[in-house]
């Protein structure tokens, strides 16, 4: 069987909703791994053969967040996955929609980050093509005929050139790369803490003790989103509603809020890219292109002939 490879968590979450789908049907959870490692799916083989060695559910989603092949936000995916297994069969929840909540929710993550890398490739990719321009200068100067290399290292003034050059490019390759991570989506998984904290109340534990197995999983951190569902939780209190769909709608929400507010910090990094570019890059570009040349035309120039 031909095995295709997909982004995490986007793989966690086809793999969450093939074994939700085979629970639904009511097959055993270790024949659902089973039968969807023998599919291809080399996360639930692993998985499955954790289980036939004896291993725990829990402790066996909790290896391959840390054995897995893939790491970042595949295993921070996993390790997820294994907080809602666990709080799900702590609760007495049923599995089969807990793992299928979970599924969509690490699907609309990775859509959220497709998005916003989506986003940030070109403005990234065109930071990168001009921290390249002094570098080209100094080649078209040494195609035009000017000994632009000479003149840098003989030449003081170019020496001076030279190494003014140099730092400019290392200063604007390092300010890049910083706006360029400061615009990156968080690691995580926005909503979380609302989507196990509903599986817990889904399961029909208190808001206490939902509390409590939500903050003891250590799989999500945020306290924004613990405030977020606080405040839910308080909404549901007075309003004498259930609040396990709306702590979901809260989930969902947070998500779309994440892929938007992503989706700006791109569009604002274009117009921040250009200050790295004129304060260092288009510098950088005459010590190295521009000022080379003219030392080498003054250089190679005879003096004039005084009568």
């Amino acid at each position: 069987m031909a095995r295709v490879s997909s982004p995490a968590p986007a793989a966690v979450a086809a793999t969450l909703l093939k074994i939700a789908v085979l629970l639904e049907a009511g097959t055993a959870p270790g024949a659902a791994w089973r039968h969807v490692g023998e599919s291809g799916d080399d996360a639930a083989r692993r998985i499955h053969e954790r289980l036939d060695a004896g291993s725990p559910p829990v402790e066996a989603l909790e290896e391959e967040a840390v054995g897995g092949p893939r790491g970042g936000d595949a295993a921070a995916a996993w390790r997820q996955v294994a907080a809602a297994w666990e709080i799900a069969s702590t609760v007495g929840a049923p599995l089969a929609p807990a793992l299928r909540g979970m599924a969509l929710a690490l699907r609309d993550a990775q859509e959220a980050m497709d998005d916003v890398r989506i986003a940030l490739a070109e403005p990234a990719a065109t930071a990168r093509l001009m921290a390249w321009l002094p570098l080209f200068g100094l080649a078209v100067g040494a195609a035009l005929g000017f000994d632009t290399l000479g003149v840098l290292v003989s030449h003081p003034l170019g020496t001076v050139c030279l190494v003014a050059g140099i730092v400019l490019l290392a200063v604007a390759r390092m300010w890049t790369a910083r706006l360029v991570r400061a615009a990156q989506p968080p690691a995580g998984v926005p909503g979380m803490h609302a989507e196990l904290t509903a599986i817990a109340l889904g399961g029909g534990a208190s808001v206490d003790r939902a509390r409590g197995l939500v903050g003891a999983s250590g799989a999500v951190t945020g306290v924004d989103h613990e405030r977020a569902t606080n405040s839910v939780l308080e909404l549901s209190r007075r309003a004498g509603v259930p609040a396990v769909e709306l702590l979901r709608a809260t989930a969902v929400q947070q998500r779309h809020d994440a892929r938007t507010e992503g989706r700006l910090r791109a569009s604002r990094l274009g117009g921040r890219l250009l200050l790295p570019l004129g304060v260092c890059t288009l510098p950088a570009f005459l010590c190295l292109g521009v000022a080379p040349m003219l030392l080498a035309v003054l250089s190679t120039s005879p003096l004039p002939q005084l009568p």
